[in-house]
Formats: C-alpha cells, sequence, structure tokens
C-alpha cells in the first residue's frame, strides 16, 4: 500500500511545475496550459483511483483515494495511508501499525510531490512528447508521455491524459522498470475547495498512542 500510494504522489506531481528541456512544441503547450490552470488556483480537492497491473496485464491491486492542494500544502489518502505536507513538514501515516513518519520537506530534494505534479516538474527532469487522442471516462483527451533524463528513477515512463476541454490531467499510466504498470484516473476536480489549513498538518492527539519516527 505504500508504495502505490507513493506511486500516485508521483502520478499526480505530473500535474503542478514549469522549466523545459528537451520539448516537443504540441506536448509543451498543453503541459503549460495545465501549469497555468492550476498556479492560479488558491486549492483544490481531486478523487483518484489506482489499478496495479503486472507484467503480464492482470490487475493485481485496486485502490481509491482523494488528494487535497494549497499552495505548497498537500494531503492525500489512499486506504489506510496518508501523506500530509504543510510545506515543512511531511507526515505519512499508516493506520495499521498507527505509525507516522516524519520528515522534512524540500522541493530542491524532491522527485515525487504532489505540487509538483499539479505544475511544472516535466520540463527539468522529463523528454515528453505528443502521441495523440483518446477517450477517458467520455472526455476527449490529450496524451502526453514522459520518458526520464536521468537513469537513476524508478520507472521508464509516464502517460498523461488531459481533458482538452479544461486543461486538467484526468488519468494516465506510469510504467516501472520492474515490469509493473499503474493506471490512474482522476475525477471529482474541485476548483478553489474551502480547505482549512490545518487538514495540512498531523495532529498526534487525533491518534492515540501513535509511534512517532522522527526521520529529520
Amino acid at each position: 500500500m505504500k508504495k502505490i500510494l507513493s506511486v500516485f504522489v508521483l502520478a499526480l506531481l505530473c500535474m503542478t511545475q514549469t522549466a523545459f528541456a528537451q520539448t516537443d512544441a504540441k506536448a509543451k503547450t498543453i503541459l503549460e496550459a495545465v501549469s497555468k490552470k492550476v498556479n492560479a488556483l488558491k486549492s483544490l480537492k481531486a478523487n483518484f483511483a489506482l489499478h496495479l497491473a503486472g507484467g503480464n496485464g492482470k490487475v493485481k491491486e485496486a485502490k481509491k483515494g482523494a488528494f487535497s492542494m494549497k499552495g505548497q500544502k498537500y494531503h492525500v489518502v489512499l486506504g489506510g495511508q496518508e501523506i500530509i505536507c504543510d510545506g515543512k513538514t511531511v507526515w505519512t501515516y499508516m493506520k495499521d501499525a498507527n505509525e507516522v513518519q516524519v520528515s522534512a520537506y524540500n522541493p530542491n530534494e524532491q522527485t515525487i510531490s504532489p505540487t509538483k505534479l499539479f505544475t511544472n516538474f516535466y520540463d527539468k527532469e522529463y523528454k515528453y512528447k505528443y502521441i495523440g487522442e483518446k477517450k477517458m471516462n467520455g472526455k476527449t483527451c490529450d496524451v502526453i508521455e514522459l520518458t526520464p533524463i536521468s537513469g537513476g528513477k524508478q520507472f521508464s515512463k509516464i502517460q498523461l491524459a488531459v481533458d482538452k476541454a479544461s486543461s486538467t490531467i484526468v488519468g494516465g499510466n506510469i510504467w516501472e522498470k520492474n515490469g509493473n504498470n499503474y493506471q490512474y484516473e482522476v475525477s471529482g476536480f474541485t476548483p478553489n475547495a474551502a480547505i482549512a489549513d490545518s487538514y495540512f498538518t498531523f495532529n498526534a492527539k487525533e491518534h492515540p498512542g501513535v509511534e512517532v519516527v522522527d526521520l529529520r
């Protein structure tokens, strides 16, 4: 579950930043439109579904979750796991173990982060190209393929499906080097949702007996 959650954070990351490497002009225009739209929002909420398929194409696991973002702050929920960030600290909470891991947030070091996924991570870290259109959940989408410039990443490529009408990411695929493929869909996209700042911090009082593992 922890692996699946971090993969979704990676996938979501594909919705947030900008700077540019080797480019496909059409892909660049589409990605810039996504970044511009998300960066103009004060906050957002979305639901998502993740499907893990092995090298044989069979679905091994399927999960649903929710995602919220406000500036550099984010909160991802998937089953009994949560990743929470207030822009300074990242908490990873595992409900079954009643354990929370605490680490410092460093946007310069993070290769996976939801705020990247909705803005401009792609330019310095990936090559990207436009590969065509497809229908997804009844929407006509442009599909962009990204491949890592560095060989040190755990995945070989990412595909993003961008709704042509709204310039929002509605799904895609992530291929890991081990043969696994993560398919994801984003739904219930709510722009400028009312979200309290307290939602982006971990409150130990709400989890009696929680074990805190401080990795800072």
